[in-house]
């Protein structure tokens, strides 16, 4: 006996007459309309290739997504995303590698319309589960004429994406509905092909493919190229599809499918199931299988996994119960960051924000890792409870990101190769903290952080780069990790028995700590007669003029009027007391640069003449030449929240819960999510209801950063001091915690 149909669906149809082949496609699709419900076109007809390709040069869909989605587990190796009342980006197969573009439904009647979900309707999108990564968009066409929900989850037992699609005739008419897919898979999105096969849509570009089905089946569909043949340059010419191509050149493919849908009685409903693998047809059969499985089926697995891994952590603690749903939210977020291939690699945003979509189009921008945030990440899985994640992700940075010489690269793809290209000293010091906060001080982490430390001694402590990265030099804010994770290696030295490597580590960073205030706070700068911390100083010398130039836009400009709340960083790294008087001075200094009042609460700039936001008008990012000041950074929700551990390590818990409010506020009104920015007190159009001071920008929303922040900081306020602080630092330089 031969093997099953539906088993063999990736398979080429048996040799023989042309009889003989329209057989037995008709027969794979009889039994697989009756085993999943899915109604399939008849023999397909060999299509046209489409006309234009390659098509318009693919972009990417907005950074600032509306929601967020993966299945708890590895099975499922797909995420999708949602923006502008579409489904943007789906990765697969890992999170640093986006399989599509963009997912949405068009509309027309036929004769005189026809409306794209982007641009033809306002959206909702909201969580129908506070405790689960279910997110449902609600579009309502602006003309009145209909409306359409859709619900999103990824079937934990396969990479597919299900969606529940319900289409509303407002006006009694009827409609047609139309599926327009966007296929890109991998970084480049202009080497795709795509056609119709297996009762769907079909699209690879020889590492991964997608497939596209329908529960009800397409009554047409067709692949082409980006505004030459797609479905919407056919849709927009005069409202009806009329081609029916094949995509078989490489170019940016679009798809298009013709549902059954009308929005009359008994034609409202159906579920679209998005498959990916390595090929065509395997695609095809995760797509079908997930159908078959039933989208509330799937759902319930889901949310399940999702509930579960929440009650295997610390409850949320009492500083954040006002805020449990932006708390259980973030916690979520950060552990759907993490891959399901690369254990431990949390990427820093599902997504691109601004024009890096379409100037770094070969890269993954902010789905990368960096071993900061990764830092940032861990410390907040562990403060919640994950330990266990925690330790993934230091093994992450131990096996995949260290160099033989002990440093990271600035940022990498999950399997290790340099993105960036740069050095960021922090980010070689990090783990070495992190390590010591695991108590991963073994024979093994000790080679780690011996290789790492060693690196900061040769290398160290001015930086080709600081946290910021796009200036180097003098940094409190990496000098202080560079100290921190000295002396934490230093400690991991002794428990190994390796004496002399310990003296030196604590000497050096002893040296260090002593020259500091020589190196990065200036005495004679023209923002106060007291001293005051500075972002970074070109020389060492931070009482010297030397000239500076701001990245983004900024100018080139004496060091000592450029300010950061990062100096911060020496209080929580437990570098230097709360309490030093040099500290609260260059709190007066940052806050009266750089602090600025909305509705939602206290937010700071990241730091003086920052370009990197948004233009004045509220149009995306862009390179600018130096000194234009055509683009500005606005206030970053993180930096309120380290502004909390300041606050907790300076015994003021009512400004730390402040802090904590003021981020929750701040998080999307609509999805909870936090952003990497908010609009300052100037907003680019005053009334503009995108532009509200307070708000979430465009930029990454979600930012693992910022929610790992607020994850932290709630933690903290109940324990009473910052969590993350080293005690072995603190006690040696700020006696506190000891």
């Amino acid at each position: 006996m031969g093997p099953s149909p539906v088993l063999n669906l990736s398979g080429a149809p048996p040799a023989g007459p042309r009889i003989r082949r329209v057989t037995a496609q008709l027969a794979v699709s009889a039994l697989l309309a009756v085993l999943v419900g899915v109604a399939l076109p008849g023999a397909a007809v060999a299509a046209d290739q489409a006309p234009g390709v390659p098509g318009a040069a693919a972009n990417w869909s907005g950074g600032d997504k509306d929601g967020f989605g993966t299945a708890r587990g590895t099975r499922s190796k797909v995420w999708y995303t949602l923006n502008d009342g579409t489904l943007s980006e789906v990765f697969f197969p890992r999170i640093d590698t986006p399989a599509t573009r963009d997912t949405q439904l068009v509309v027309s009647d036929g004769a005189t319309f026809a409306d794209r979900e982007t641009d033809g309707t306002d959206h909702q999108v909201r969580s129908l589960d506070d405790r689960s990564l279910v997110w449902r968009q609600v579009n309502t066409a602006r003309s009145g004429a209909y409306r359409i929900t859709k619900t999103y989850v990824t079937d934990p037992a396969r990479a597919a994406v299900l969606l529940d699609v319900r289409f509303e005739s407002l006006t009694g008419k009827p409609y047609d509905v139309y599926v327009l897919h966007d296929a890109g898979l991998g970084l480049n999105a202009n080497d795709d092909t795509g056609r119709s096969g297996h009762g769907g849509l079909l699209a690879t570009d020889d590492q991964a493919a997608s497939a596209v089905l329908a529960s009800s089946g397409f009554t047409k569909t067709s692949s082409g190229y980006a505004d030459r043949s797609d479905g919407w340059s056919d849709l927009r010419d005069d409202f009806r599809m009329d081609w029916s191509y094949q995509a078989g050149a490489r170019g940016n493919v679009v798809q298009t499918g013709r549902t059954r849908l009308t929005g009359l009685p008994g034609n409202q409903h159906l579920t679209l199931a998005l498959g990916f693998a390595a090929a065509p047809g395997a695609a095809a059969s995760t797509a079908a299988a997930a159908l078959a499985r039933g989208f509330a089926d799937a759902r319930r697995a889901y949310s399940a996994g999702w509930h579960a891994y929440l009650d295997s952590l610390r409850p949320a603690p009492a500083s954040a119960k006002r805020w449990q749903t932006v708390y259980d939210l973030s916690v979520m977020v950060l552990a759907a960051h993490e891959d399901k291939t690369f254990r431990g690699g949390f990427v820093a945003a599902p997504g691109r924000p601004w024009a890096w979509a379409n100037q770094l189009q070969h890269l993954p921008v902010y789905h990368a890792v960096w071993s900061r945030d990764l830092y940032q990440i861990a410390t907040a899985m562990l403060a919640a409870g994950d330990r266990a994640a925690a330790r993934r992700a230091l093994d992450y940075l131990w096996s995949v990101q260290q160099r033989p010489d002990g440093s990271f690269p600035q940022n990498s793809r999950l399997d290790g190769e340099p993105v960036f290209g740069g050095l960021q000293l922090d980010e070689v010091a990090f783990p070495i903290v992190l390590a010591w906060q695991l108590g991963r001080t073994g024979p093994g982490d000790w080679d780690h952080v011996r290789r790492a430390a060693e690196f900061l001694l040769r290398e160290g402590p001015d930086t080709p780069q600081e946290r910021w990265e796009n200036i180097g030099g003098w940094s409190p804010a990496t000098i202080a990790a560079e100290i921190a994770g000295l002396v934490c290696a230093a400690d991991i030295a002794k428990r190994n028995g390796q004496a002399d490597a310990a003296e030196r580590y604590l000497r050096t960073a002893d040296t260090w700590q002593q020259r500091l205030e020589q190196w990065t706070l200036t005495r004679n700068g023209p923002l106060s007669p007291e001293p005051y911390y500075l972002r970074i100083t070109a020389n060492g010398d931070a009482n010297s003029g030397a000239q500076i130039q701001i990245s983004d836009g900024g100018p080139l400009i004496d060091q000592r009027r450029v300010v950061d709340p990062s100096f911060l960083e020496i209080v929580r790294l437990g570098v230097k007391s709360a309490t030093d008087p040099n500290v609260r001075s260059s709190l007066r200094v940052v806050d009266e640069q750089l602090r600025y009042s909305t509705p939602n609460g206290l937010f700071w700039h990241r730091a003086s003449f920052d370009g990197y936001g948004e233009q004045r008008d509220g149009a995306q990012w862009q390179p600018v030449d130096p000194g234009s000041g055509l683009t500005i950074g606005r206030g970053w929700p993180l930096l309120t929240g380290e502004r909390g551990e300041y606050a907790l390590a300076a015994d003021a818990a009512a400004a730390a819960q402040e802090s904590l409010d003021t981020m929750a506020r701040s998080a999307d009104d609509q999805t909870g999510l936090l952003a990497e920015q908010v609009w300052d007190h100037q907003p680019p159009a005053d009334g503009d209801p995108r532009f509200r001071p307070g708000e979430n920008t465009f930029s990454a929303t979600p930012l693992a950063w910022s929610h790992a922040q607020f994850v932290r900081l709630a933690q903290s306020i109940d324990a009473g001091h910052p969590v993350e602080t080293p005690r072995v630092v603190a006690c040696r330089y700020a006696t506190t915690l000891c």
